[in-house]
């Protein structure tokens, strides 16, 4: 039997990896938050994130929930790009990202301005 298509092997490769990054955590003490960085945003987070600002946590669709989750992924991935400096696929995603929820914000502020105002003074995207 091919080694490669065995599932038991597959978990095996998993457990070894995981190991592998604990292992490098402990010898690499800058890359301790390894698992903070695989596991960005849990459902119970992006639930949360919906239900406060989209009205109720089925409410995805709703623009502002979109920006709230737009926001929260730019930044981490700020946070990631501040100790990984030349990792230029995820700046390509950063700018991807700020464009969409632009977008985004530009439509909340052609719909309602007072309620564009609030949303970028509860998120504190301007300065």
């Amino acid at each position: 039997m091919d080694k490669g298509n065995n599932p038991e092997n597959h978990h095996n490769i998993s457990k070894s990896y995981n190991a592998f990054l604990i292992n490098y955590s402990i010898f690499a003490p800058q890359y301790k938050d390894v698992y903070r960085i695989k596991m960005r945003l849990t459902a119970e987070k992006k639930s949360e994130i919906i239900a406060e600002y989209g009205g109720e946590a089925k409410n995805t669709g709703h623009a502002e929930a979109q920006v709230a989750l737009f926001t929260h992924r730019i930044t981490h991935l700020t946070e990631h790009l501040k100790r990984n400096k030349k990792d230029f696929s995820t700046e390509l995603t950063l700018v991807k990202l700020v464009g969409k929820r632009r977008a985004l914000l530009n439509y909340v502020a052609k719909k309602d301005i007072v309620h564009y105002r609030e949303l970028i003074k509860q998120l504190g995207i301007r300065k």
